[in-house]
């Protein structure tokens, strides 16, 4: 058993990094930005390796600089990372039911979700026979390590490297854009998309270029939510998917009924193993082929059947 885990681990380990390659480009780019700003600012080396395992939230790290230079305001900080990981609230609903029944693996998907880990997980339609939840663990995990690893090399390094990184952080937004045209491919309909793009320019042009994301997406989810029924049709598969989780939400509800008992349950008698009302009825038709005078029990058996149906009814 243990064998066929590690199998099913391997091969979605194999998965997940080949789908993570683009992500491992950009990850340690920005990974060593990130460790050089830090140590070039003053920082020790290590600095920048722990903020990246504990916040792993790339835009509020290189935020965090200038908050760790500047005058000490709690208070502005907090509102300040609330407003940069606002995002993350879409993410969390968006991928409630995918991570449905993660087991363990449930909590460290919830910590490590990033904008590039949920483009992942979230638009992957994975071969058959991979596990989709170790998929999602591993594509979370190597995201972490990328990163993590870029920053190290950026602040253990970042002093000896001379280059130009300037325009490196467009790496990222090209990812965004590949994932946004294999979208754009797989959908016959593209009113989803149409919102999207929309929905983020209305919002550039009114709130500017610092302050649109959180805006744009609360924007697009309105615009979804209330055209959800009207978008249903163009997207059959996404349908699928909420059918499929209504029903068992409805079987969840329907077993949780059966269990519930009348209010005088304690009054009624438990009834014999294997009883049910076809072999009641089994039990009505012998009796009726049975002439009266060699069955004098008929009458009896069928008032206690009735009784019995009548109780449970």
């Amino acid at each position: 058993m243990k064998k066929t885990q590690n199998n099913t681990s391997g091969a979605a380990l194999k998965t997940a990094f080949l789908h993570t390659i683009p992500i491992l480009t950009g990850f340690l780019f920005l990974g060593i930005t990130y460790g050089v700003l830090m140590t070039t600012s003053g920082f020790p080396w290590w600095l920048p390796v722990v903020t990246a395992v504990a916040i792993f939230t790339g835009s509020m790290e290189f935020l965090m600089v200038s908050i760790l230079l500047s005058a000490f305001n709690p208070l502005s900080a907090f509102v300040t990372a609330l407003m940069v990981g606002a995002r993350h609230i879409f993410y969390g609903i968006t991928m409630l039911p995918k991570y449905r029944g993660m087991g363990w693996k449930k909590y460290y998907l919830i910590y490590s979700c990033c904008d590039e880990t949920f483009s992942i997980n979230y638009s992957t339609e994975l071969p058959e026979g991979i596990d989709r939840g170790w998929f999602y663990f591993w594509v979370s995990f190597l995201d972490q390590v990328y990163w993590v690893g870029g920053v190290a090399l950026g602040g253990i390094f970042g002093s000896f490297i001379t280059l130009d990184t300037r325009g490196l952080d467009f790496v990222m937004t090209a990812m965004f854009i590949v994932i946004f045209l294999q979208q754009w491919e797989k959908d016959r309909s593209h009113i989803a998309e149409y919102i999207g793009i929309g929905g983020s320019v209305l919002c550039l042009l009114i709130f500017g270029p610092d302050r649109f994301i959180v805006p744009a997406m609360l924007v697009i989810l309105l615009a979804l939510t209330v055209g959800r029924r009207k978008l249903e049709p163009a997207y059959p598969a996404a349908s699928a998917n909420a059918q499929d989780n209504g029903g068992s939400a409805a079987t969840e509800t329907a077993s949780a009924a059966g269990d519930a008992q009348p209010a005088d349950a304690d009054s009624l008698p438990e009834r014999e193993p294997g009883y049910t009302a076809v072999a009641a009825e089994n039990t009505r038709q012998s009796n009726a082929d049975s002439p009266a005078e060699l069955n004098p029990g008929r009458q009896e058996k069928e008032t206690n059947c009735r009784k019995e149906d009548e109780k449970y009814e």
